[in-house]
């Protein structure tokens, strides 16, 4: 157990180290949500005008943001193991006395620290943008964004255990970036979306990230209004986190499967 705890802690802690120590990275994992927000946000605010009493399209938008900002972030978590197995290093981590599995969780970990910041430091705009935030909201969006951080990094992981290049895994992450994003009901309400992308949207782990960031910033109607069905039923805030815990769980247990024997 000690071994599992060092694995974990050792590797979490190195992920920090390295995320911060590249400005690039860090400037480039806010700007493209936050150019979402404003250009979209902004652009469109004005043409649909309010989605329902007391909210816009940029106040719509503003928790998908904060949701996809975890999301991108921790679907780059892959990209470390892919360039330490490139290099070499990764051999001598594995050499090392430490459990893979805690190597995986640590590297998940890490990320979700790294999310959990990033989170944080949007809800800056908040005010920006017209939504209100309570400290209560704001105590339980941290366990949220770290609750998506994980189950999304376990994805960024599972696709890393299967690369051997940087651009490889650059090509895998762009394909699942996108069709993700805009399936996830960040962008538009998924309550009046073709048949194909309701299903599409069912299947997509951000779906429920975005459902309960937007229970927490905007309220339950809100989200009741503008989020998934699922057996003609809108989802709970409780609902949303089983779920994405549910999806996490699979996609870190896969990871730390398909690490063990490719390594």
């Amino acid at each position: 157990m000690a071994g599992l705890f060092r694995a974990v802690w050792v590797t979490a802690y190195r992920e920090l180290i390295r995320f911060y120590s590249d400005g690039a990275r860090v400037f480039s994992s806010f700007a493209m949500p936050v150019l979402f927000l404003f250009v979209l946000g902004s652009g469109f605010s004005r043409t649909i005008g309010a989605l329902m009493p007391g909210v816009d399209f940029l106040q719509f938008m503003y928790p998908g943001i904060v949701a996809l900002i975890a999301f991108q972030t921790s679907l780059q978590s892959g990209l470390s193991i892919v360039w330490d197995r490139e290099f070499g290093f990764l051999k001598e981590v594995l050499v090392a006395p430490l459990p893979r599995h805690g190597i995986v969780f640590g590297k998940a970990l890490g990320t979700a620290v790294i999310a959990l910041f990033q989170g944080m430091i949007l809800l800056i705009l908040a005010p920006i943008v017209g939504v209100e935030l309570s400290l209560g909201a704001v105590a339980q969006l941290m366990p949220v964004l770290i609750l998506i951080s994980l189950s999304i990094s376990g994805l960024g992981l599972l696709i890393a255990s299967g690369m051997r290049s940087m651009s490889g895994f650059q090509m895998a992450t762009q394909l699942v970036v996108f069709p993700t994003m805009f399936a996830s009901g960040a962008f538009f309400p998924l309550n009046n979306v073709p048949g194909w992308l309701a299903a599409l949207a069912k299947i997509n782990p951000l779906t429920y990230g975005v459902d309960a960031v937007r229970h927490l910033l905007l309220g339950s109607e809100a989200a009741a209004a503008f989020g998934v069905r699922l057996f003609g039923r809108s989802l709970s805030f409780s609902q949303d986190l089983v779920i994405i815990a549910g999806i996490g769980l699979v996609f870190i247990s896969l990871a730390a499967l398909s690490f063990g024997r490719r390594d």
